[in-house]
């Protein structure tokens, strides 16, 4: 079987799945599901914080979505940001979401698998076509912003990684304008949170 022909049947069983309590629906990457938890709610007041600073700075016409469906079919790749940044009329559509539009996507990393968000997504997204990443880590107050897509062993990569703790501000360059994020702020995961 080729991976498309995995990719298309990951997809038909994913439309008839029902998350069991406390999951969210899967994506799907390197012919698998990839189930995720739903998010604790520091990681969702992370995500609050996160879009109500880039919504204030975005041009008219673009917008800062949550938790959208990303489908690269091509690539049997389809991913579900945290947050993304997109022009308003990619998301009037019934269809997931082209990776193609997205200028900016956002991770904010869960203690129970943050190797998808720094690992896997890390690939994915510069495989996709995504300019501009950010990840957001609540675990030990961290945020990690890669863009430039370039090569990196034959494959797509980010050639620039900028890696530093809350309190620094993250200023994203893209072709739209410059945005930034203040994290001084953001929330860290409690004792409890990390245990889940």
């Amino acid at each position: 079987m080729t991976e498309q022909a995995i990719y298309r049947h990951l997809r038909e069983l994913r439309e008839h799945l029902t998350p069991l309590p406390g999951f969210m629906f899967p994506e799907i990457s390197d012919a698998k599901l990839v189930m995720m938890m739903s998010p604790r709610p520091r990681h969702q007041l992370t995500a609050v914080v996160v879009r109500d600073q880039l919504s204030a700075q975005l041009p008219d016409g673009m917008i800062v979505a949550e938790a959208t469906d990303t489908d690269d079919a091509s690539l049997g790749k389809l991913r579900v940001p945290d947050l993304l940044v997109v022009p308003r009329s990619a998301m009037e559509t019934d269809d997931p979401l082209d990776p193609r539009e997205i200028l900016l996507s956002i991770e904010i990393v869960s203690p129970s698998n943050p190797d998808n968000d720094y690992v896997d997504k890390a690939a994915d997204y510069p495989a996709m076509g995504i300019p501009h990443y950010l990840i957001v880590d609540p675990r030990n107050g961290t945020w990690t912003y890669q863009w430039e897509i370039g090569k990196r062993e034959g494959r797509p990569a980010y050639e620039n990684r900028l890696h530093l703790p809350y309190g620094n501000t993250v200023t994203v360059a893209a072709e739209l304008g410059t945005w930034t994020v203040a994290t001084g702020d953001l929330p860290r995961y409690s004792a409890k949170d990390m245990m889940r």
